[in-house]
């Protein structure tokens, strides 16, 4: 017995449990199943409507596929109206039964009545298929001259599932869209555009061909900002006069006005008219303004309308909904190639956002900052970065540091300032420095002699105030094996010109708290691995301490790591008499690479202006240290 579909809506809320739906829509569906072997023609479009509820279930519903055709072939219009909608729900274009269709639906596409026409055109422009598309593409053409609006806005949109389907009639409607664009209905002008938006995606070549229609859409916009539109009051939303079509008839202009200066000229006052007149207190004006100042940043646009587009942004972040602040600064992202200049303008607003609460927005505007960043500001803007990466959460730093190395990399003025910098983001998120970026300060250092001193007398302090930064201990560790000589020499000065000098047992005692305290235990074979490289290199920078240095490597020969065990031999081995006389030669400073290093050329002042607040007092000593503080 079949029960209506409002019994079955009720039947299935009142479940308690999922079991109890399924024993209920599987019921239902053997009633269903049973009707259709039947040929009960009665009943049918109600079982239909009751299988599309169980679809949007999430059951399986194809038994009735063959049943919407039949309903579809109905001269009754409530029976063919639930098997179009039927057909659109329960098939899809790769169905193979969707052909058997084809003939009833160009039948319905030739009918008088209006509305059986709109069902097939809908039908056909949500799920047509490549075959049905080139079968009934004349038919749709024919529409498209129809007298009747409603007929003509379905019939365009169905044009566009044919553009996009079948790639070699795309060309049969352009000449149908020019009375589509001159159309005073609503209907049909957005379905136009559509329809000329779809065509010229697809083949951009059409789009000097089709310029002549600016004027026409530059006057329905107008008439729509200034509010002369007829029927204005039928699509106003919030206060915005027909946003739909605003947005769609912008969209096209900005594929128009892509890099042609006449075009853009002819557009450029209702897109100043239009950025200047909507309000924005609303997301309906906001959309419009967002679509506004994507074309404007397309076209050949003048400067000072960019200036006006950018401003619209800078407005954006100032926003509390945070979708506005995302499209801002994903559009200033796109834009900021375009015009730098009136982007920086707002550049204290943009470093704002990078405290947001809002993991996507921070994001978000670390892309946009380190697009602002070049030679003229990178001093400024990485100072705010490190402020940011001073308090920033764990899962952020990871990106804030990748930025700040490129971005230093990149637009270093001197060697000094980007050393400076590089151990500073070493010290505020070691752990989140990748290991190119590590190899990378190692071979600037290398390839500076002049740096030398500087650099490693300004990581061993660092050092010994935290071994808790994984990349600070690795470049640190590695400098003071190459470099350690510069710090038991004396050769370095401080600011009063006196030497600064470190003893040979308090660099072995620091490579000892290393290995005793490794910054990452998970990764402690790779750190002792660099020590006892370091303290091979050590042995002669520091010959007084052969011993304890021959001590320490022994302690690697018992390592867990093979590697390590190898390596502790082999260096081992190099410390026997045998070795003493090409010792020196096999432990010298690694050659520089022949890959070249980004950054400046100019090395800048490698004196060292401050101690270390905890070397001073030995400054000059034969047993201390000193180095540089923090940049």
């Amino acid at each position: 017995m079949s029960i209506k579909l409002r019994e079955l809506i009720r039947s299935i809320r009142a479940c308690k449990t999922a079991a109890e739906e399924r024993a209920v829509v599987a019921r239902e569906c053997a009633l269903i199943r049973t009707a259709f072997k039947d040929d009960d023609t009665q009943f049918r479009h109600r079982n239909i409507a009751k299988l599309l509820f169980i679809h949007m279930m999430g059951y399986p519903t194809h038994f009735g596929q063959m049943e919407c055709l039949k309903l579809i072939a109905s001269s009754k219009f409530p029976e063919k109206r639930v098997g179009y909608l039927g057909l659109t729900q329960l098939l899809d274009e790769n169905t193979e039964v969707l052909m058997l269709v084809t003939n009833s639906v160009k039948n319905d596409m030739g009918q008088d009545n209006q509305y059986v026409n709109g069902l097939a055109l809908c039908a056909l422009g949500n799920i047509a298929s490549s075959e049905m598309c080139r079968a009934l593409a004349r038919e749709v053409e024919r529409l498209m001259n129809s007298t009747n609006p409603y007929i003509r806005k379905k019939a365009a949109l169905c044009a566009m599932r044919i553009v996009k389907k079948v790639e070699e009639i795309e060309d049969k409607f352009n000449g149908r869209v020019a009375p589509l664009l001159e159309d005073r209905n609503h209907g049909v002008l957005i379905s136009g555009c559509c329809l000329l938006t779809t065509l010229l995606e697809i083949n951009p070549d059409y789009v000097p061909d089709f310029r002549r229609h600016i004027p026409s859409l530059v006057r329905a916009l107008r008439n729509m900002v200034q509010s002369g539109y007829s029927n204005a009051a039928e699509y106003d939303i919030a206060g915005i006069t027909d946003p739909f079509l605003q947005a769609k008839i912008l969209r096209l202009l900005r594929l128009l006005g892509t890099g042609s200066v006449d075009a853009s000229d002819e557009m450029n006052d209702i897109l100043a008219q239009v950025a200047t007149n909507t309000e924005g207190a609303k997301n309906t004006g906001n959309a419009i303004l967002y679509e506004c100042v994507l074309t404007i940043m397309s076209i050949e646009a003048e400067s000072g309308l960019r200036v006006l587009a950018i401003n619209i942004l800078g407005r954006f972040l100032l926003s509390r909904d945070n979708n506005i602040r995302y499209v801002a600064l994903s559009t200033l992202q796109r834009v900021v190639t375009i015009d730098v200049k009136a982007v920086q303008r707002h550049r204290t607003t943009i470093i704002e956002c990078l405290k947001d609460s809002d993991i996507s927005i921070r994001k978000r505007t670390l892309d946009v900052a380190y697009a602002l960043i070049n030679e003229e500001n990178i001093k400024g803007m990485i100072k705010e970065l490190l402020n940011c990466l001073l308090v920033a959460e764990t899962d952020f730093k990871e990106d804030l540091c990748s930025k700040i190395c490129m971005a230093v990399d990149k637009y270093a003025p001197d060697r000094r300032w980007q050393l400076d910098t590089l151990i500073k983001v070493m010290c505020l998120g070691g752990q989140f420095v990748k290991e190119p970026q590590r190899e990378k300060f190692c071979r600037v250092v290398a390839s500076t002699p002049e740096m030398h001193s500087y650099t490693v007398i300004k990581l061993y302090f660092n050092m010994k105030d935290s071994l808790s930064q994984e990349a600070l201990v690795h470049v640190g560790v590695w400098c003071l094996g190459e470099f350690g000589d510069h710090l038991v020499s004396g050769r370095a000065v401080g600011p009063n010109k006196e030497p600064i000098r470190v003893a040979p047992s308090d660099i072995l005692d620091l490579l000892q708290d290393v290995v005793r305290k490794p910054p990452n235990p998970d990764k402690a074979y790779a750190i002792h691995s660099l020590v006892a490289a370091a303290l091979i290199k050590l042995v002669t920078r520091c010959p007084s301490e052969i011993e304890r240095i021959r001590k320490a490597l022994r302690r690697f020969e018992c390592s867990l790591s093979v590697d390590l065990q190898q390596r502790s031999c082999e260096f081992l081995e190099l410390l026997e008499s045998e070795w003493s006389a090409s010792r020196a030669g096999i432990l010298d400073r690694m050659p520089v690479s022949e890959r070249s290093i980004s950054g400046a050329d100019a090395v800048g002042d490698s004196s060292i202006d401050e101690v270390h607040p905890s070397a001073r007092g030995r400054v000059g000593g034969g047993g201390g240290g000193g180095g540089p503080t923090d940049p």
